[in-house]
């Protein structure tokens, strides 16, 4: 029987963890799946545990690869998956028993969705500081199509591993290498051409934080990879067509963010900003001007680079009441 769901699950050293992980998808509610581990040529017991689950339960599906990294084993598997949906996991979290089924229930009621993700509960809990804390409550404050378009430059706004998408949609974009994360990349790549992107309100995913989290070991998910990822799709896109922009914000974030653009050719018109010791001032070229002065610009492309929810949410308020629409004349870019 084919499959309505197929469970997208690369791994690579991950013999701690692959037992619950599999564990997790064989309790789902929603039976009609199948799980597709693809061993990126792991040196450890990877191997015989994904086998050891097949070897129970013919729904798990290993493929067994050299090592050539999350990208590639992404498109490897992707090409063995046959269900309508594909569901991705990664080999060191655990799905919630209903995850399968809520998701498959959001993409079956609204045809209009391409993917959906879900709210995630990063474990284990006793080692998150305050950053990883903020960003749990920032993404899991995302619930809608809306949201997840207004925050697409701020972080990547839904968690890969708690992504569910259309098979036929991710076979026509795949996954790529470009040097920054691919599922950044992919997401972003969706919503450029109109897709809609939904989140499931519920928290579904056990999001595992350790050390060793390719995403925290590899160069290609280090902040500036997906400084750089932003900077290029801003530039293709809500940049598309100008040479120049205005930019709220210049601490660190807009600084980075800035030097990001400029390589893709994109410069500052004006700087925005509260601090009076810049106001009157410029700043490689760009005056420096306060918020009130907005209104009395050249309308230009309006990027606000500023760190932390709070300030980002007075900002959008701030120029909603001077006539401005959030993706047309501005968007956030943390």
């Amino acid at each position: 029987m084919t499959p309505l769901v197929s469970v997208l699950l690369p791994a690579f050293d991950a013999e701690p963890t692959l037992v619950p992980a599999l564990q997790s998808v064989r309790r789902q509610t929603e039976a009609r799946w199948e799980c597709v581990v693809v061993d990126d040529g792991s040196e450890d017991g990877t191997p015989r545990t994904a086998e050891a689950a097949a070897a129970t339960d013919d729904r798990f599906l290993i493929v067994r690869t050299p090592h050539r990294g999350l990208a590639a084993a992404l498109a490897t598997g992707l090409a063995r998956c046959r269900g309508r949906f594909i569901a991705r996991m990664d080999a060191d979290d655990l799905m919630h028993r209903e995850r399968l089924a809520r998701q498959v229930g959001a993409l079956e009621a609204d045809a209009s969705l391409a993917a959906v993700g879900c709210h995630v509960r990063l474990f284990p809990r006793a080692q998150l500081g305050r950053g990883w804390r903020s960003y749990e409550r920032w993404l899991n404050a995302i619930d809608s199509v809306e949201r997840v378009r207004a925050e697409a430059f701020v972080e990547c706004p839904v968690a890969h591993p708690s992504l569910m998408i259309r098979r036929e949609l991710l076979v026509e974009f795949g996954y790529r290498d470009r040097g920054w994360p691919e599922d950044y990349d992919l997401l972003l790549r969706l919503l450029a051409r109109g897709h809609r992107v939904g989140i499931v309100a519920r928290r579904l995913l056990a999001w595992r934080n350790h050390p060793a989290r390719i995403s925290l070991t590899d160069a290609r998910y280090a902040p500036a990879s997906f400084t750089a990822c932003k900077a290029a799709f801003l530039a293709a896109h809500f940049l598309a067509g100008v040479e120049e922009y205005d930019l709220w914000g210049y601490g660190a974030t807009g600084r980075t963010l800035r030097r990001a653009l400029l390589a893709e050719g994109k410069r500052p018109a004006h700087v925005v900003d509260l601090h009076p010791g810049r106001l009157g001032q410029t700043i490689h070229g760009a005056a420096v001007v306060a918020p009130d002065e907005i209104p009395r610009l050249p309308r230009r492309p309006l990027v606000v680079s500023v760190a932390g929810a709070g300030p980002r949410r007075q900002i959008r308020d701030a120029l909603t009441a001077m006539g401005l629409r959030e993706l047309d004349d501005f968007v956030c870019a943390a």
